[in-house]
């Protein structure tokens, strides 16, 4: 993925006033679009739109400085209105465009990013590949916030809001893999922006046949390949450190890619406190064009 993320940034940098068209450059690389989005987010720390976002406006305030029509400089980077671009450019810079071009800052400019891949292979991964049929997951959903590191307390607070006897229950109905009460993240942004909404489900697997409860969400999993990380330790902070993982060390070293669906954390064994455990991270993935 390091050739690929670097030709995406060198496309962003040579169509920074121009409609973005990744759909195309990834089929171009010989990859997907949603692949790209979640490797770009995962190895840079932010979204490729917002990466797009703040170095538009790291080019247009040498504009602005410049002395340059204000309207201009808008139309050029796709604003419709100086309004819109003076919001635009406050967002990255904290100051307006004609506060900048007054007394010449401050800036907040986003350099040229540059990937590069150093191979340490200090985490190792316990994963094997799974072929499955279509299958549902049903439970409880919500839409929740997406934060990276840490408890999500807005996951805690939908879990905790259900009965312990529901709980139970939902273990009953389970009848396939992944095995257990499951822990599901689905219509993720591509970008995975942190912040960005999701649909959380808490719930278990069942066969595609099998009836669903009226009382319970579901949603349907198309058949297809998933790679499963085997994953101990504190939590959530080793389920997170592997989810990373997988974007800097298992997909630049294998020849699989994300897929569009939901990913699954199957908790297998945990502390009564649940500081610790032992989980299961199924992510959905296709066979890479090389």
């Amino acid at each position: 993925m390091i050739a690929p993320l670097n030709h995406l940034v060198e496309f962003v940098e040579d169509h920074l006033t121009e409609e973005i068209d990744i759909a195309a450059l990834a089929h171009r690389l010989g990859t997907t679009e949603y692949h790209l989005r979640r490797m770009f987010s995962a190895l840079a720390g932010m979204p490729l739109s917002e990466y797009v976002r703040r170095r538009r406006m790291s080019v247009a305030a040498a504009e602005v400085l410049g002395g340059d029509d204000l309207l201009g400089i808008a139309t050029r980077f796709g604003y419709g209105s100086t309004e819109a671009f003076a919001r635009a450019f406050t967002s990255v810079h904290g100051v307006g465009p004609a506060d900048v071009r007054r007394n010449g800052g401050p800036l907040r400019t986003q350099s040229q990013l540059r990937f590069r891949l150093t191979v340490e292979g200090n985490t190792p991964m316990d994963t094997r590949i799974a072929d499955r049929p279509a299958f549902r997951l049903i439970g409880h959903s919500a839409r929740v916030p997406l934060i990276h590191t840490g408890v999500n307390p807005h996951i805690q607070e939908h879990i905790a809001s259900l009965p312990p006897a529901e709980h139970q229950r939902l273990k009953e109905l389970a009848d396939t893999e992944p095995t257990g009460l499951l822990q599901v993240s689905a219509d993720v942004d591509p970008d995975y922006a942190e912040g960005s909404e999701l649909t959380y489900l808490h719930g278990v697997a069942v066969a595609e046949t099998t009836p669903v409860p009226g009382d319970l969400d579901a949603i349907e999993v198309a058949a297809g390949t998933w790679a499963v990380f085997r994953v101990s330790g504190a939590y959530p902070a080793a389920l997170q450190a592997a989810w990373a993982a997988t974007a800097t060390d298992w997909f630049p070293s294998n020849p699989w890619q994300l897929r569009p669906g939901p990913s699954i954390v199957a908790v297998l064994d945990r502390a009564a406190d649940f500081s610790t455990a032992t989980c299961e991270l199924w992510l959905p993935v296709e066979r890479a064009v090389r």
